[in-house]
C-alpha cells in the first residue's frame, strides 16, 4: 500500500507557535523533490509538546498543502487508547490517508496489552492504520508474532518499524504475508532493509534530501544497484550527522541552513551545541545539499 521514501515532517516554530505558511511550504517542496508520501506529527514532527489543537491543526494544513499528490499518514499515537482513538477519528475526518500509531510508551504493556490497543482503534476508525514499533523511544518492542494477529485486521496494513533489528523484515514477511507494508524507521539501515524484504522508509533525513531519498528508494525499485549504491554511499554520513543529538534538533539546524525553516525546538529540547551543528553542515556539504 505504501512504499519509497516517505517524509517524516518536521514542525516548524516562529515565536513559540506553529509557524503554519512555513509548514506548508515546506510540504510543497517536499512533493517538488518526488518524495512519495509525508507523515506530518510524527516524533520528528514534535508530536510530544504539540497541543491537541496544534496536532489537529497540522494534520489539517499537510492534508490541505499535499492535495492528495501523495499520501499522508498522520501521526496519531499515544499511550492513552481512548486519546489514540480520538486522534485517529480527527485525521480520517481531515482526510488523512491512514494514521501512524506508536507502540504505547512509558506504561509497558504486555504483547496482549499492545493488541487490545491496536485492536480497539482499528475498530473505532475505518482508516489504514501503521504500527510503529520504535523500543529505543517507547522501551516495548511488538513481536513478530503480535504483529501476525494484528495483522490478520482488514485496515492494520503495515509496519514502521524502528528497531534496527534487519532480520525483523524477513521474519515479519514470513509470517504475515507480501501483502503487509514493511517500513523502515532507521535511515542509516534502510538499503539493508530494503534488502531484507522491506518497502521503503518513514525518513528524518528526507526532511533535507528528499529528491536523493526518493531516487534511492526508486533505484532500489528498479534494480539499478550501481545507481542505488552510489545514492546509498551519499546519504549515509548525512543520516549519522541528523541523529548527533536527540532528533530532531540536528535535522531542524539542516533545514534552517537551507532556509526551510528556524532551528527552533520546543523544551525539553534545546538548540544543538556547536559541535554538532559543524558535524551536521560538513554532512550537508558532503551529500551536496550545501556548498
Amino acid at each position: 500500500m505504501f512504499k519509497g521514501s516517505i517524509t517524516a515532517l518536521l514542525t516548524p516554530f516562529r515565536d513559540g507557535r506553529v509557524d503554519e505558511p512555513a509548514f506548508q511550504a515546506f510540504v510543497e517542496w517536499q512533493i517538488d523533490q518526488g518524495i512519495h508520501g509525508v507523515v506530518p506529527v510524527g516524533t520528528t514532527g514534535e508530536s510530544p509538546t504539540l497541543t491537541h489543537d496544534e496536532h489537529k491543526r497540522v494534520v489539517e494544513l499537510c492534508v490541505e498543502a499535499v492535495g492528495g499528490r501523495v499520501p499522508v499518514i498522520a501521526g496519531t499515537g499515544s499511550n492513552s487508547t481512548d486519546e489514540a482513538i480520538e486522534l485517529t477519528i480527527h485525521a480520517k475526518s481531515a482526510g488523512a490517508d491512514a494514521a501512524l500509531v506508536v507502540t504505547p510508551y512509558y506504561n509497558k504493556p504486555t504483547q496482549e496489552g499492545l493488541f487490545s490497543h491496536y485492536s480497539a482503534i482499528a475498530g473505532a476508525v475505518d482508516i489504514p492504520v501503521v504500527i510503529y514499533n520504535i523500543p529505543g523511544r517507547s522501551v516495548v518492542d511488538m513481536t513478530v508474532e503480535t504483529m501476525a494477529r494484528l495483522a490478520k485486521i482488514a485496515n492494520i496494513v503495515g509496519v514502521k518499524d524502528a528497531t534496527n533489528d534487519l532480520a525483523r523484515p524477513v521474519m515479519t514477511r514470513l509470517a504475515v504475508g507480501t501483502g503487509f507494508c514493511q517500513l523502515s524507521g532507521e535511515d542509516a539501515t534502510v538499503a539493508a532493509f530494503l534488502g531484507q524484504g522491506g518497502d521503503g522508509c518513514i525518513s528524518v533525513t528526507a526532511n533535507v534530501a528528499p529528491g536523493l531519498c526518493a531516487q534511492m528508494c526508486e533505484a532500489w525499485q528498479a534494480r539499478d544497484i550501481d545507481s542505488f549504491a552510489a545514492l546509498r554511499d551519499r546519504l549515509a554520513p548525512l543520516h549519522e550527522a541528523l541523529f548527533c543529538e536527540s532528533s530532531p534538533g540536528p535535522v531542524k539546524y539542516a533545514a534552517s541552513l537551507m532556509d526551510k525553516c528556524l532551528q527552533d525546538t520546543r523544551l525539553p529540547l534545546v538548540p544543538i551545541a556547536d559541535a554538532s551543528r559543524l558535524v551536521v553542515r560538513e554532512a550537508m556539504v558532503s551529500a551536496g545539499l550545501l556548498n
